[in-house]
């Protein structure tokens, strides 16, 4: 399945994870929500990168979307918005790839994950086997 993601997006993940890192020293991890559409001939489209709080109680080292944001996304979804599609966070001290702890908490629900490091953003899909690298199609 195909993914788009909008250049706005991309830079909305990078200015999120900047802000979140000065703010933490760099120290904590920042997360989201990944929200948009799935279009007609197939894959999806992320068209909007809307900042959480990371609820973890060990935010250096992990991250849990504030479940009222993720509820309310839902719920504004069943009204017409766009839907969650993923999630984003940050690794302040590691790579742009699912790290063990992200492995051990994923819950195979075939969500799309942005996660930031170093200047880089990468996208995977939790597939209930690991995690897929994926190839977006950056669009205007």
């Amino acid at each position: 399945m195909d993914v788009e993601v909008t250049s706005g997006v991309l830079a909305a993940l990078h200015s999120h994870a900047i802000h979140s890192h000065a703010i933490a020293s760099g120290a904590e991890e920042c997360c989201g929500l990944l929200l948009g559409h799935v279009l007609p001939e197939g894959g999806e489209r992320i068209e909007t990168a809307v900042p959480t709080a990371n609820v973890a109680p060990d935010r250096r080292r992990h991250f849990e979307v504030d479940p009222r944001a993720l509820l309310a996304a839902h719920k504004a979804a069943r009204g017409g918005g766009p839907q969650v599609l993923g999630y984003y966070h940050s690794h302040p001290e590691g790579p742009a790839a699912p790290s063990v702890t992200d492995q051990e908490h994923s819950t195979g629900d075939c969500r799309i994950w942005a996660i930031i490091a170093h200047g880089t953003v990468a996208f995977w899909r939790d597939t209930g086997n690991g995690f897929s690298a994926l190839a977006p199609n950056v669009v205007a």
